[in-house]
Formats: structure tokens, C-alpha cells, sequence
């Protein structure tokens, strides 16, 4: 057969369909023509939707494992905290069991000293309770907005307490409401007494220590006894607050070879970023008797004969 009669065309099987860069345009161009379809038409929204709800039942199956084992995670660390929180309210419980027991007993020898020493009664402070509304708006300072007011008989210089300890104190007083100036404000100082030692001192307000602000004891010299853990109260001094009342715990303690006072960083009592119940109490001044009028004394008439006497 001659050369030329040949059929030179590839057989089926090795023909070739179009190029790599052929197919690579076309489906391109396809895939675009489909996310601009489905974006402006929302043409495979019910595709979609039968695939979702086909594949529900797969997913929830394949999901079980890993929400059993998240929940068996947090079921234990609930349980233990839990737990931790029943042995810290059975401790706190069995303290304020033992406190309550010795109440009856120093109250009696508390009036049998009185008594004895020929002391007026300690003063009982009367209160009203109010609700925090807000917290003031200017960031300089630390305050909250309580709903009681001149209305209701609260007066300026009030101190203002909460089941923990100390607050602040009603700084300005409205109509139906007042603003408390916290006691970590840098502006507010208290007398205080150490439990421990019976030392007097004064806690200043510090915004920028601990979480919310917490209190300074300045002007302490660097041998004086004051540890970490030692509970400070009202000293009852001031005329403002009652005596007692706890206002803050001593968390650190430095002492620097290159000044004579020591840094005395204490943490408050009282939840003074997050009370929403509290107590407005009377000024302990506004309790006491006034002062009497001093009584000018009288020129006594001179006698007679006396040098400087007029004849």
C-alpha cells in the first residue's frame, strides 16, 4: 500500500480533547459566573439547604464525642469548684459561729467595764439602706450615685458601708440622690486602727493599686510593727465613722533602706467595684452633744484704794 493512502488521524483512543489552559478558562469563567449568580440571585440557596438537611443527622452523630467530653470537663471543674466554695463557706460559717458565741460574753464585760470605769454607752448608729444606681462619669475619680437623699435625711459626711466593711463617704447630697466618694479615691482619707497591735494610723486612698484601687498607710516609719495579713478598722476618731468597722486588710509591706517610712499597700474590705446594696449610717458628730457655749468671764469690780482705781 503506498505511503500516501495512509490515514494519518490519531484513533479514538488517542485523541486529545482541548488544552489544559482551554478547560482552565472555561471553568474559571463557570466558577465566577456561579459566585456572582449565587451572590445577586441566590440561585443555589436551595441546594444548599437540601445538602444541610441531609447532612444534619451525620453532623449531630459526629458532633456527640465532642460535647460529651466538653461537658464531662466542665462538669468536673464546676463540681470542684463548688466544692471549693462549700469548704470556704463551712470555714467562714464556723468563724462567725465562734465570733457570735463570744458576742453575749464581751458585750457583758464590755458594760461591766463601762461600768466600772465610769463611761458613757457607746454610741449606736442608726442607718437607712440604699441602692448604688451608677457609677460617676468622671474617670478621675471614684464615686457612685446612691438612690437616697436630702429626702430621705441623708446629710453630707455620712459614711456609707456594705456587708463587708467600709464604703466611702456621702460626699454631696441631692434632693432624691447622693454621691458616695469611694475610699480608694486619692482625694479621701480614714483613721484606722490595727487590730493586731492596736496601732492608730491613716489609710489613703490609691486608684492605682490592685484591682479597683486600694489604700496606702503613709507616714509610717520602716520599724514599725505592721505585717502582711493584719486587719485594720475604724478607730472611730474622726467624728465621721464609727469605731469597729473594718476597712481594710495589709497586703504588702516594704522597706527601703533609702527612706524612713515604709510603703504599706493594703487592699479594702468593702466591694467598692461591685456593691449594689449598701448601708448610709449618721455621722458620729451628728450623735454627740454639742459642745456648750464658753462662758466669758466677768470684769470683778475693783476696790477701793487699789492702784489704778479712779477716786
Amino acid at each position: 500500500m503506498p505511503l500516501g493512502t495512509l490515514d494519518r488521524t490519531p484513533p479514538p483512543f488517542f485523541k486529545q480533547g482541548p488544552s489544559a489552559l482551554s478547560k482552565l478558562m472555561v471553568f474559571s469563567s463557570l466558577a465566577l459566573f456561579l459566585m456572582v449568580a449565587d451572590t445577586r440571585f441566590k440561585i443555589t440557596q436551595p441546594l444548599r439547604a437540601a445538602v444541610g438537611t441531609v447532612l444534619y443527622p451525620v453532623q449531630w452523630l459526629a458532633l456527640r464525642p465532642v460535647l460529651a467530653v466538653r461537658g464531662a470537663g466542665e462538669y468536673f471543674i464546676s463540681l470542684r469548684s463548688a466544692q471549693q466554695s462549700e469548704a470556704e463557706a463551712r470555714v467562714k460559717l464556723a468563724q462567725q459561729s465562734q465570733r457570735a458565741n463570744q458576742v453575749e460574753q464581751l458585750t457583758l464585760e464590755n458594760a461591766k467595764l463601762r461600768k466600772l470605769l465610769e463611761l458613757r454607752e457607746r454610741l449606736s448608729t442608726p442607718g437607712q439602706a440604699a441602692e448604688v444606681l451608677y457609677d460617676a462619669a468622671d474617670p478621675y475619680t471614684r464615686k457612685i450615685v446612691i438612690d437616697k437623699g436630702m429626702a430621705q435625711g441623708v446629710q453630707e459626711g455620712s459614711p456609707v458601708i456594705d456587708e463587708s466593711g467600709v464604703l466611702g463617704q456621702v460626699t454631696r447630697v441631692h434632693p432624691l440622690i447622693s454621691e458616695v466618694t469611694l475610699i480608694t479615691d486619692r482625694d479621701q482619707a480614714i483613721p484606722v486602727l490595727n487590730t493586731r497591735t492596736g496601732a492608730r494610723s491613716v489609710a489613703y486612698g490609691d486608684p492605682t493599686g490592685g484591682h479597683g484601687g486600694g489604700l496606702e498607710l503613709r507616714f509610717m516609719a520602716a520599724n514599725a510593727d505592721v505585717q502582711s495579713g493584719d486587719l485594720l478598722t475604724t478607730s472611730g476618731v474622726d467624728g465621721v465613722y464609727p469605731a469597729g468597722l473594718p476597712v481594710a486588710k495589709v497586703d504588702k509591706v516594704e522597706r527601703r533602706a533609702d527612706t524612713a517610712f515604709a510603703r504599706i499597700a493594703c487592699s479594702p474590705q468593702g466591694l467598692v467595684d461591685g456593691a449594689r446594696h449598701v448601708m448610709v449610717l449618721r455621722p458620729v458628730s451628728a450623735q454627740i452633744p454639742q459642745r456648750p457655749p464658753a462662758e466669758v468671764p466677768h470684769p470683778q469690780p475693783r476696790k477701793k484704794g487699789a492702784p489704778g482705781a479712779t477716786p
